[in-house]
């Protein structure tokens, strides 16, 4: 029985040995990853030990630029095969050589080179020891210190996240704490081998009406702005439309009595970003595995439109117009011959200057805000007040919301000259600038070329008003002329058996032929009524014309003898035939109706008789 047991304790044991082996074989991490160190551990050159996030995400250890003897404490991403940096320690104090070693000394970091001589340390306070005190890597990247028995982020001692190098990762702060002084900035390398301190610098400014983010060149010691975001409007810094609309990152900004900072937070955590400032440029950078290589998602400056103040005061950069440099409505350029040659830095000035009690605004709209030097904000008032409050002072110049949510919520005020904007593609926001109200239809450009519009339309349609009136006048003169030349009947007899009836409809009574009330009928009349003369409604032909027959849009029927054209009997001798005609009576002759005179036509009317042959009554 004994043996028994035995051989099950044996067995038991070699299983769980076999577990073990293999969770080493297939989970590594979980023999090897190690994410702190106590006060009594340490990590050195010589070892190779590193200590890693509890997700192996990030790693923290000593490394060397290829081909250089320079030592670093640093953190990396492990998973991505890139070896990419987020974090050096020692960036201005690298070791000279392979001796260095990191550990825990009097509630301090402390890196000892050659020699136990201190490279770089956390520098804080000793306090009292409640606790023992660890250092541990935590899986967004921070490196921390803190007691043992406190995992707490508000009890930690030092963070790394705190005094960031050239990148910024999820969670990690930029700005100032209000508390401590401190104003975490990202810094680039000297060179893509060197970590130390570069000239280019990304800060949040918080000393503008508005805080923003600016690029800095900081080349010998001096402040060159290079380019800035736009304030923060809620969701957004209005320079910067790239960064809005995406579901997987998060976008930060607190402003309160404790602190002022931009931070992003990511919802998937498969994919990896981070914001780096390098030689010139600010750069957003995306990872998601599988890839083999970052990817760039957006970088500062872009475009032509980035640099700070290519276009001066009063005008702002457009990609959309050429040249890129627009003055505002109610602006003209401050010097036209380097305007015309595409040198905008100088800007505009006022066509009208205010009036401060009869001005208004011109809303200007996808707008990345003026620099925010002179400007002030109230958060406490909606839109409608800020236009008010903007009035009341004759030193405003403009204003626009401070947060765009929720119909929008606070003002910010400018009161010197708006410098450095630009018309955003997608993006940006309202911007109201201060105008007098001769300005605040159009620009003198504008009117200009709106008078010129005018002044252009206004001729053309007197042009076409004239030309009508004078086809009108000839038309009527014409008419006129052949009522005229109707009037004075009398020649030779055409026809012997014809009578006049009585007024009928569609005949044109007031020019009758003195008392006779022979009409005039309109040439358009008899063309609709035989069907502009077609073949099937020819009746008969003489000498003198062909006949047709013919409807009136009354019913009533007619004959219609159209006069040869051959015929050199002049109008006077047309009417004076008709005149003699009508003078005859006689019961059993056709009856005259009219007649008609157009242009070369000269045309009878008749009563249509349905039983004779009308070519033996006009022809025979």
């Amino acid at each position: 029985m004994k043996g028994v047991q035995n051989i099950y304790h044996y067995s038991y044991t070699l299983s769980i040995l076999l577990v073990f082996l293999v969770l080493i074989l297939f989970y590594p991490a979980l023999s090897i990853y190690v994410n702190t160190m106590s006060s009594s551990e340490s990590l050195t050159i010589s070892s190779n030990r590193t200590l890693v996030s509890s997700d192996g995400v990030f790693e923290l250890g000593f490394f060397k630029p290829s081909g250089l003897s320079r030592w670093y404490l640093g953190i990396w991403y492990k998973k991505v095969s890139e070896k990419t940096y987020a974090w050096v320690a020692n960036r201005d104090n690298p070791l000279s050589n392979s001796i260095g070693t990191l550990k825990i000394s009097g509630n301090n970091l402390v890196l000892l080179g050659q020699s136990n001589n201190t490279v770089w340390s956390t520098n804080r306070t000793r306090g009292n020891a409640r606790s023992s005190v660890i250092a541990e890597l935590l899986p967004n990247g921070n490196f921390v210190m803190r007691y043992s028995n406190n995992k707490d982020s508000s009890g930690f001692l030092w963070q790394s996240f705190d005094f960031p190098t050239d990148t910024l990762l999820p969670e990690m702060k930029l700005g100032y704490n209000l508390k401590t002084g401190r104003n975490r900035f990202l810094t680039s390398w000297r060179s893509y081998d060197d970590p130390s301190t570069g000239i280019f610098a990304y800060k949040l400014d918080i000393r503008r009406g508005l805080p923003e983010f600016i690029l800095i060149n900081q080349f010998l010691n001096q402040r060159v702005e290079m380019q800035r975001s736009g304030p923060w409007n809620g969701m957004e810094f209005s320079g910067i439309p790239e960064v809005q609309g995406l579901n997987y990152m998060v976008y930060n900004y607190t402003e309160n009595s404790e602190e002022i900072a931009y931070s992003f937070h990511m919802t998937n955590q498969s994919i990896y970003s981070r914001l780096t400032v390098s030689d010139y440029t600010v750069d957003r950078f995306t990872w998601i595995p599988p890839s083999s290589a970052w990817n760039l998602f957006w970088s500062l400056p872009t475009d032509v439109c980035d640099p700070l103040y290519l276009c001066g005061s009063y005008s702002y950069c457009d990609l959309n117009t050429s040249p890129n440099c627009n003055c505002i409505r109610g602006f003209v350029p401050k010097n036209r011959q380097q305007w015309d040659l595409r040198e905008g830095s100088e800007g505009c000035v006022r066509t009208t200057q205010l009036s401060c009690t009869g001005d208004g605004f011109l809303r200007l709209n996808n707008m990345k805000l003026p620099d925010t030097k002179t400007a002030t904000v109230d958060r406490r008032i909606d839109v409608k007040k800020c236009e008010e409050r903007c009035l009341s002072d004759c030193n405003c110049t403009s204003f626009a919301t401070a947060d765009v949510r929720n119909g929008g919520l606070g003002c910010v005020f400018w009161t010197g000259d708006l410098v450095e904007m630009r018309k955003q593609a997608v993006g940006g926001q309202d911007l109201y600038v201060r105008l007098n109200a001769a300005d605040l239809d159009f620009s003198s450009g504008e009117k200009r070329d709106r008078t010129g519009k005018i002044i252009s339309w206004s001729i053309g349609v007197s042009i076409m008003l004239i030309l009508s009136v004078i086809v009108f006048c000839f038309w009527r003169r014409r008419q006129k002329q052949a009522k005229a030349d109707a009037a004075p009947i009398g020649n030779q007899v055409l026809m012997n058996e014809v009578v006049l009836p009585r007024k009928r409809r569609f005949f044109s009574g007031e020019d009758e032929v003195e008392n006779l009330e022979l009409p005039l009928m309109e040439f358009e009349t008899v063309v609709t009524a035989t069907e502009h003369f077609s073949d099937f409604n020819k009746v008969g032909k003489g000498g003198f014309g062909v006949v047709y027959k013919g409807r009136l849009v009354d019913g009533q029927e007619i004959a219609v003898k159209r006069l040869s054209e051959m015929s050199t009997q002049g109008t006077d001798e047309f009417m004076n035939e008709v005149r003699l005609i009508a003078k005859l009576q006689h019961n059993n002759l056709v009856r005259l109706l009219g007649c008609c005179i157009y242009e070369g036509e000269k045309i009878l009317i008749y009563e249509y008789l349905e039983n004779l042959s009308l070519d033996s009554h006009l022809f025979g």
